[in-house]
């Protein structure tokens, strides 16, 4: 049964996730994807040995399990299409007090059944994101050496 916010929330739609009150931190797996995003380039895992992408990255291969695979990050296109997504009503989470309610979803890339990244839609009414629907990553900066991928409804 839908509720008061349910309805107002149809009607939300968020430009940016900024100001970021908490930031990630790169460490020794994630530092490649996070300095492709700060060139607005979506990279992602990659085994050479296999060919499957593997998000968040691994130290072993989730696809062929080869310990002695090389596992190299790689340009992905940035488009994918909605898997799942729910609104977040709650003030809870630390660093998005204010924030809520926002959208968060589990992107699809086109690259490869099951590669999800989770974000949040921009420029679009929540009312409006539905599952299957196709997106293109945007890029936000959220302080002076993070940027984050968001995605927005792909246009044309």
């Amino acid at each position: 049964m839908p509720t008061n916010n349910d309805a107002a929330s149809r009607h939300q739609t968020s430009k940016s996730m900024a100001p970021y009150n908490v930031v990630p931190v790169a460490d020794q797996w994630t530092k490649p994807y996070w300095d492709g995003a700060s060139e607005h380039r979506l990279m992602i895992q990659r085994c050479q040995s296999c060919g499957y992408y593997n998000h968040p990255p691994v130290f072993i291969c989730m696809g062929c399990n080869d310990r002695d695979a090389s596992l190299t990050f790689e340009q992905v296109s940035g488009q994918g299409t909605v898997y799942s997504w729910f609104v977040v009503y709650h003030s809870q989470v630390g660093g998005f007090e204010e924030k809520a309610p926002y959208l968060v979803a589990a992107v699809e890339m086109k690259e490869q059944p099951r590669l999800f990244l989770i974000s949040n839609i921009l420029d679009c009414h929540y009312g409006e994101v539905e599952m299957g629907m196709p997106v293109e990553v945007v890029w936000e900066r959220a302080d002076g050496e993070i940027t984050i991928p968001q995605f927005r409804p792909l246009v044309g």
